[in-house]
């Protein structure tokens, strides 16, 4: 045998060699990318007004224009007579209504990391049918609508608590 053809198998089997080397050596496929998790969910953050502190008969107003509170709690008061009832829901909520809607629903108390407290659906905090507590010292509470045209459209409400069914209101004493 010729010296070029030993050359030439020696080549042959030393190629044939790293083939076979090369192709067990392979790394395992790229792996499928893994779509990347949902963040976790943001833990619900309680009100700091609880339910039963905001259940009872309230007279109802709203306004506009921010100059116009005190009138709109002056009528509000009047409106006792006829009382919106906020009572509690079956699983711990409040019922009460939604913007554009005839029928009562239970709505949650919802707290936030801004400290504001919001009324509204399950949900996150101050979703689009929320309602913030702007305001709230017992005897009144003052709500504003998240959703800016619901807002255009009903205002700021006014809640003033009513006395208790079945007695009067005390008539306030004029000031000196």
């Amino acid at each position: 045998m010729s010296a070029w053809l030993r050359n030439f198998h020696v080549f042959a089997a030393a190629a044939a060699l790293c083939a076979l080397a090369l192709g067990s050596c392979t790394t395992n496929p790229p792996a499928a990318e893994v779509p990347a998790a949902a963040p976790p969910p943001v833990p619900e953050i309680p009100a700091s007004i609880r339910p039963e502190e905001i259940v009872g008969r309230w007279g109802y107003g709203s306004y506009h224009r921010p100059e116009d509170l005190v009138r709109t709690e002056s009528a509000a008061r009047a409106q006792c007579g006829e009382p919106v009832v906020i009572d509690r829901g079956p699983t711990g909520g409040v019922m009460m209504y939604l913007a554009d809607s005839a029928q009562l629903q239970e709505l949650r108390l919802k707290g936030s990391p801004s400290g504001k407290n919001y009324i509204g659906p399950p949900g996150p905090a101050g979703g689009m049918q929320d309602r913030e507590i702007v305001s709230f010292d017992g005897r009144t509470m003052v709500l504003r609508w998240i959703d800016p045209e619901v807002a255009g459209r009903y205002g700021i409400g006014v809640y003033v608590r009513c006395a208790p069914e079945g007695t009067q209101a005390r008539a306030r004493k004029p000031a000196h």
